[in-house]
């Protein structure tokens, strides 16, 4: 949520997930879907022609008309059953959020439905082939870039798949805490709670920051993605892109 704390690390794959999807948005009509408190709206609907955004929560929704007002058009809907008509849009953004869908087979042929013939489905996840992997515990499926190429392509998608932030390149205390992480994580002892969880970050990470209601274009500087090969596994990035096309036929 806008205004709680947030470490350093997230705050910069917020402002490059968001980044990274204005090239794809650029002039299209789009929609992002999960949008939270909505802190990439902002980039996305000053790049597009059309912009909507949607979450099943109310509470964000109502915490993204507070921030936007009449600035974007935000309701309260199921992504897997969008209020929108039959190929009426070019681009879905759904950025850390796939992975609390229920029924992501019946969510990749929703957006089938509402995508333009060559539409684009935009992804964001967290990279589940990591030895340190650690799923939410409000999570049903993770998608990693095998899964993603074989689910979205049986509905007619084709799936290119990137790779963000090296875990060789991180900070020399993250790099030597990721064994500790892994033995944590595999024997059940990662803490649950969201106060446990930013005691472990803080760790990690050191002092957090707020997480904003807005990002700006100042914020968000773009380091190009590694793209992957597919129907390979990742071990290597923590954060996974995918541009899901839909075929034209």
């Amino acid at each position: 949520m806008a205004g709680e704390p947030i470490t350093t690390e997230q705050l910069d794959r917020l402002c490059h997930r968001y980044t990274w999807a204005t090239r794809y948005c650029s002039g299209k009509d789009v929609v992002e879907l999960a949008c939270g408190t909505g802190p990439g709206i902002g980039l996305l609907s000053r790049a597009a022609r059309s912009f909507e955004a949607g979450d099943y929560s109310k509470t964000m929704v109502q915490q993204v008309r507070r921030h936007y007002g009449e600035r974007v058009v935000v309701r309260q809907f199921d992504a897997q059953a969008m209020p929108y008509p039959d190929h009426s849009k070019d681009v879905l953004v759904i950025f850390e959020a796939l992975y609390y869908l229920p029924d992501i087979p019946a969510f990749i042929r929703e957006c089938r439905r509402v995508l333009r013939p060559g539409g684009l489905v935009l992804i964001a996840t967290a990279n589940k082939d990591l030895p340190d992997f650690n799923p939410s515990p409000y999570s049903h499926h993770y998608l990693g870039v095998v899964e993603l190429a074989g689910k979205f392509g049986r509905e007619a998608f084709k799936v290119s798949c990137y790779g963000y932030m090296d875990t060789s390149t991180v900070s020399l205390k993250q790099r030597l805490l990721r064994p500790v992480k892994k033995v944590v994580v595999t024997s059940g002892l990662m803490p649950k709670t969201m106060r446990g969880k930013q005691l472990m970050k803080r760790i990690v990470f050191g002092k957090p920051v707020m997480m904003p209601p807005e990002i700006m274009e100042a914020s968000a500087s773009l380091i190009e993605p590694t793209q992957l090969a597919p129907g390979v596994p990742d071990r290597s990035h923590k954060v996974i892109y995918c541009v899901a096309t839909l075929g034209s036929t």
